[in-house]
C-alpha cells in the first residue's frame, strides 16, 4: 500500500516519461508535489524503490525506471522495462534478432533518416549548430509530424534528465516552447545549448539538469528556440 504522496510521485514520473521519454528532475518532482525540499523526494523515491515500484538505473545520475503501477491503475498501460520507448538502445554486442516468418508481410516505412547537424552543448554553450554532417535512421514512431534533426551531446549538464555526454538527441523543429520543455536554444545567434526552458518574468531562463551548473537568464531578444527534444539515441561501446 502506497501513501498518497508516494502514489502521486509514482504517477507523476510515469506520466512525464510517457510525454518526454526522460524522467523528471528532482526539482520538478518537488514542485509537482509541493514539497519544501528535495530531501522529501529522496525519501519518497527510496520508499518506492523498496516496494518494487521503481528502480534507479546504474551509471545514470538520478535516472529512474517505473517497474509497475498500483493495482488501482492496472488499466494504465505499463511502461516497458529498460529504457522508455523514446530512447533507442544500441545493438552492439547483442545477438541478431530472429528473422520474421516468411508468411509475415514486410513492414514498410518503419524508419526514416534524420540529418545530424553536428554537436550541441549540454554544459557551457559551444558554437552554433553546424551544417549537416551525416544522417541516422530513426523509428517513425519517435518522429511524429514536422521536421526533425539530430544533434550529438557534448557535456553533462542534463544528466538528471537522463541525457548523457555522447548521446544523440532527436529534435523537432520549433520556434516556441512551453515552460519545462527541453529545447535547443540559440543565444545571441552564436551559441547553441540544450537546456530546459523556463520563464522568469519577461526574461528567459535556460535551466540545467545538474546542480553543478547555474541557470542562465537572458532577455527574450537574446534567445531563439530552434527545436524541442522528442527522443534520444544511446550507443554502448
Amino acid at each position: 500500500m502506497l501513501t498518497r504522496k508516494q502514489q502521486e510521485l509514482l504517477l507523476f514520473i510515469h506520466e512525464r516519461m510517457k510525454e518526454s521519454g526522460v524522467p523528471p528532475s528532482f526539482d520538478e518532482m518537488k514542485d509537482a508535489l509541493d514539497l519544501a525540499s528535495k530531501s522529501g523526494i529522496h525519501r519518497l523515491i527510496t520508499a518506492l524503490e523498496e516496494r518494487g515500484f521503481i528502480r534507479r538505473l546504474p551509471n545514470r545520475a538520478r535516472a529512474l525506471e517505473v517497474i509497475k503501477l498500483p493495482e488501482a491503475y492496472s488499466g494504465v498501460s505499463q511502461p516497458r522495462r529498460g529504457f522508455s520507448p523514446s530512447v533507442i538502445e544500441g545493438s552492439l554486442g547483442k545477438p541478431p534478432a530472429a528473422p520474421k516468418p516468411a508468411a509475415t508481410p514486410p513492414v514498410e516505412n518503419t524508419s526514416m533518416t534524420v540529418p545530424v547537424m553536428g554537436r550541441i552543448a549540454a554544459g557551457v554553450p559551444i558554437s552554433a549548430i553546424q551544417n549537416n554532417t551525416h544522417e541516422i535512421s530513426v523509428p517513425v514512431e519517435m518522429i511524429g509530424s514536422g521536421e526533425h534533426y539530430a544533434l550529438e551531446i557534448k557535456g553533462d549538464s542534463m544528466i538528471e534528465a537522463g541525457i548523457l555526454d555522447g548521446d544523440t538527441v532527436i529534435i523537432r523543429n520549433a520556434s516556441t516552447a512551453s515552460p519545462g520543455d527541453i529545447v535547443v536554444a540559440l543565444i545571441d545567434d552564436e551559441e547553441a545549448t540544450l537546456k530546459r526552458f523556463r520563464r522568469k518574468g519577461a526574461s528567459i531562463a535556460l535551466e540545467a539538469a545538474n546542480p553543478a551548473y547555474e541557470t542562465r537568464i537572458f532577455g527574450p531578444d537574446r534567445v531563439k528556440i530552434q527545436g524541442k527534444l522528442v527522443g534520444l539515441i544511446r550507443r554502448y561501446h
